[in-house]
């Protein structure tokens, strides 16, 4: 016991003390502003009460059905209303949420369903003969399916038990729904596929996504009752965090269910969207769309700009076009973004290309985070900001991840040090901003999300042709980057590049597959290690398959 007379009697209690849960954030908005419109979603629109009364009977079905604290619930749908509502009715049960990537294969979700103990999933019908391959592969219990229609895509194709809408009508509007007991509790679980072939669950804390809901809006800079179009996932890394700041910020939530830049366009110009986030791809789309599609957007866009290290071109272009474009970085370890490229005024008196090549730096620290650096990994001493040697980029805070689910191992690696280790190579810059100069871990970071070389390398190796594989990534001015795959052939063994490509898509999710195959005797040490630098260097220049 201190005897500090600032420790006597002045304990935490009921009136001093609450925990950190971005709930909070939905019900403020829905007490001041209840007749603001909180979701648009085609023809459809709420207002903040609505929201909060339909997230509340989420939560209250839920319950009834057995789900509560630590439970976990799995949702495999787009941008759409019931994507969002997930992000609070299924924490206000206690429970937590787990968002599939749509873009996966049936057997990387049936591993999630299986690793997270899914006890309820929500599904789209565009995704129904995804999710039915998928329980047919769960060997455990089966979750409670229910199947969350969409007159924005018209299907009749089920495989749950009971349809969204009718499920939440079953709730109680006025569920006594409750803060979490300890803000350190679960509110997200996201798999990253990393370096491995199993992917890693990645669990969220209360107290990280109320912060960094909150860390968006200051770092950002957002105006209260911001419009968001919703071009980022909100299954990637929870929307980085958007569907809890848009609560906060009492904004307007624009809901896209599949990036289209017609759309994105069209929805701009209809709802005055003023914010927007996305990896390079997305801001790729809207540089080389016809000037006619962007006519008419004459007020003020801010978009936020991650994913792979986004070419300066990118970022000039977005200015070019009259966007106004901060970069961001993060991992799905960090709750998406933890560091921003916080700007200078003086910058804007520099020639737009030495501009856009400072504001593609992955910068400094969000403000709710505690800190992000460049250590040499095997000393952990800061490298000399001196913009040449490198280390890795590591974070400290709390926007920092619990940890691996069922993976003690991986945390203590990851978190070894006292630091969050990205696997990111950079350099520190004179003026104390981080920029990465490579990636470590051969991790391929395609239109925002990841993918790992040893997985696509193993399915290589299982075609009877295949000797050798070494996959690495490609630059592409679309996606990022893409996978390249260069194949040493089993002597008397004939196979073409489309033998690989269709081997490749039985096996991996779409994006996954090499956009580049070149048969060739891989560049090898003395101890026979692949030299990968080799092939990244080769990829530059190499062409990719169409």
């Amino acid at each position: 016991m201190s005897n500090s007379p600032y420790e006597q009697g002045l304990g935490k209690n009921a009136a001093n003390y609450v925990p950190l849960s971005p709930l909070s954030y939905l019900e403020r908005s829905a007490y001041v502003y209840p007749q603001r419109t909180s979701v648009v979603h085609g023809d459809r629109s709420f207002t903040w009460a609505q929201t909060y009364e339909r997230c509340r009977r989420l939560a209250s079905a839920l319950v009834q059905k057995g789900v509560g604290r630590g439970d976990t619930v799995a949702v495999m749908l787009p941008n759409v209303p019931s994507m969002y509502e997930a992000h609070f009715g299924v924490p206000m049960t206690g429970a937590v949420l787990n968002t599939l990537n749509t873009r996966l294969d049936p057997e990387a979700i049936a591993f999630m369903l299986a690793h997270g103990e899914a006890k309820v999933l929500i599904t789209d019908p565009e995704f129904a003969t995804t999710i039915r391959r998928a329980l047919e592969l769960l060997e455990g219990p089966k979750p409670l399916v229910i199947d969350s229609l969409d007159a924005e895509y018209p299907s009749t194709d089920r495989c749950g038990e009971i349809e969204y809408e009718d499920f939440i009508a079953g709730g109680d509007p006025d569920y006594a729904w409750s803060l979490p007991q300890d803000e350190w509790d679960a509110i997200a679980l996201n798999y990253t596929s990393g370096t491995t072939g199993n992917p890693k669950g990645v669990v969220y804390h209360h107290r990280g996504a109320y912060l960094n809901a909150a860390s968006n809006i200051i770092s950002w800079g957002m105006p209260q009752h911001a419009v968001y179009l919703w071009t980022l996932p909100m299954f990637h890394c929870n929307g980085w965090c958007f569907p809890w700041t848009m609560a906060a910020n009492a904004g307007v939530n624009v809901c896209l269910r599949k990036v289209d830049v017609a759309l994105i366009c069209e929805l701009i110009r209809k709802h005055k969207v003023s914010h927007f986030c996305g990896a390079p791809i997305v801001h790729g789309m809207l540089i080389n769309a016809p000037e006619g599609m962007r006519a008419g957007i004459d007020h003020k866009v801010s978009a936020l700009i991650a994913g792979a290290a986004p070419p300066a071109a990118i970022i000039e272009g977005m200015e070019r076009i009259g966007f106004d474009i901060t970069h961001v970085y993060g991992l799905t370890e960090t709750y998406g973004p933890a560091s921003v490229c916080a700007k200078h005024p003086e910058w804007d008196d520099l020639p737009i290309a030495n501009r856009a090549e400072r504001n593609g730096r992955q910068g400094v620290r969000y403000h709710m985070q505690e800190a992000i650096t460049v250590l040499n990994p095997e000393t952990m001493e800061p490298v000399p900001a001196d913009g040449e040697t490198m280390g890795e980029l590591m974070f400290r805070g709390n926007l920092v991840m619990k940890g691996y689910l069922k993976n003690e191992k991986a945390s203590e690696e990851a978190f070894a040090g006292g630091w969050f280790h990205t696997g990111d190579l950079g350099v520190m810059q004179p003026d104390g901003y981080v920029k990465i100069k490579d990636r470590s871990k051969d991790v391929i970071i395609s239109g925002g999300e990841n993918i790992s070389s040893l997985e696509v390398e193993d399915v290589l190796y299982r075609h009877p042709a295949v000797m050798t594989a070494a996959v690495v990534a490609k630059p592409d001015p679309k996606w990022g980057e893409v996978p390249a795959a260069y194949i040493e052939v089993k002597e008397g063994v004939a196979v073409t590049a489309e033998d690989i490509i269709a081997h490749c898509r039985e096996h991996l999710a779409r994006y996954k597959v090499p956009k580049f195959i070149e048969f060739c005797v891989l560049p090898k040490t003395s101890t026979g290690k692949i030299q990968k630098f080799v092939l990244r260097e080769q990829a530059k220049s190499a062409s990719a398959i169409e």
